[in-house]
């Protein structure tokens, strides 16, 4: 008979053991953890974040029925205790290489003809919260950890992820780890006001949309003409400050553009940009679109329990992080393989329920329909007259 792979081996057909082996080798992560190796680790963290599975008790009392479409994987469910040791010793850098790798993947499988690239950037602060933290006995800082994400709004895909702790500023992230992508168009917040980074963007022939301070001072060349009654209040061109301090000339000294728009709440919002040949309508939408990393950010923290931590080390943290991560990832390369037609939150839904069903993916969404033969009266073939009785 032909082995039908349960939901939870298929979303794992993604991941090349043969590479995830190299990265073993290359960090080492094996060395002292006898008895559960990285793909044991692997996988019972995935198990955690596609199931919903809060915490270490909630992760091993959950794997462990499952225990055999486990050892059809050549795996076993962990006790609480070695999947702890693992989380605070194996490196976490194994989990996001990983992960790089996968969203590497995804990216070759997206459709390229979506424009020019469009980029969000911003990031989330991940700690586990008031309660915890009294109960641990620890302050905020010892625990906290700060995901930097760079998101296709287009194709509703985060592109670059990287980790840093809760005290790294956003622009200091930006500039040491986030890659460039030339040509692509760049969108964030305050959170990364940096003109020599603005400057870089520049460089690599980017587009830029952000927002200006209240009191950064622009030297006005230029005003456009807006409609009355509009969401957007003025359009002009100038240039930013020649210095950013009494000793540091300001690199960026192009002639820039600033739009004012007001929105729902009726506050007034500066935008910048060096776009200066685009409707000032097309720059306030690019912006508002920042808003969608925000709904990812809200997604990743209610559906894969990242609020909840299983571990107080910094690596504990990271390996977390990777690994809900990672079920994203693998959960959007199903959603594109399978070219399911619902809801991406829906499939998530449904898996979790179906985690250790041996059904295809596309079939949880779409079950075939067994019909029944239509009801066909019995036939009378003897007369009233020769029945028993009569």
């Amino acid at each position: 008979m032909r082995h039908q792979p349960t939901v939870f081996e298929e979303m794992l057909k993604p991941i090349s053991w043969s590479d995830f082996d190299r990265l073993v080798e290359r960090h080492d992560a094996d060395r002292r953890m006898r008895g559960f190796d990285s793909r044991d680790h692997l996988i019972a963290m995935l198990g955690a974040a596609f199931g919903g599975l809060n915490g270490l008790r909630q992760t091993v009392a959950g794997l462990a029925p499952a225990s055999g479409p486990l050892h059809l994987l050549g795996r076993k469910p962990p006790a609480r205790s070695t999947l702890a040791d693992a989380n605070k010793t194996r490196p976490a850098e194994l989990f996001f290489d990983l992960l790089q790798g996968l969203l590497n993947g995804l990216q070759r499988g997206l459709r390229r003809d979506l424009g020019q690239a469009v980029r969000l950037i911003d990031s989330t602060q991940i700690n586990p919260g008031r309660r915890m933290l009294s109960w641990l006995g620890l302050h905020r800082e010892e625990v906290s950890a700060k995901i930097h994400v760079v998101y296709d709004p287009r194709a509703d895909q985060p592109v670059y992820f990287a980790l840093t702790p809760a005290r790294i500023n956003d622009i200091t992230a930006a500039k040491e780890q986030l890659p460039i992508e030339p040509g692509a168009t760049y969108v964030f917040d305050l959170g990364y006001y940096d003109f020599a980074w603005w400057a870089a963007l520049r460089d690599a022939g980017c587009r830029i949309v952000t927002r200006l301070k209240t009191n950064t001072p622009v030297a006005y060349i230029d005003s456009r003409p807006v409609s009355p009654g509009d969401k957007i209040l003025s359009d002009r061109t100038g240039r930013l400050p020649a210095r950013m301090a009494a000793s540091r000339r300001n690199p960026f000294a192009d002639v820039v553009r600033e739009i004012i728009i007001t929105i729902s709440t009726g506050k007034k919002l500066r935008l910048f940009t060096n776009d200066l040949t685009s409707p000032a309508e097309e720059i306030a939408d690019l912006y508002k679109e920042r808003w969608k990393i925000e709904l990812f950010f809200k997604w990743v923290k209610q559906n894969l329990r990242i609020a909840r931590l299983m571990g107080t080390s910094e690596n504990a943290v990271r390996i977390q992080i990777a690994t809900a991560l990672i079920a994203y990832t693998l959960i959007r390369l199903a959603h594109l393989k399978n070219a399911i037609k619902q809801p991406f939150a829906i499939l998530f839904t449904v898996l979790r329920g179906q985690l250790f069903t041996r059904k295809p993916i596309v079939w949880l969404l779409n079950p075939i329909q067994i019909t029944r033969p239509p009801h066909i009266p019995q036939l009378n073939l003897f007369p009233s007259k020769y029945r028993a009785g009569q």
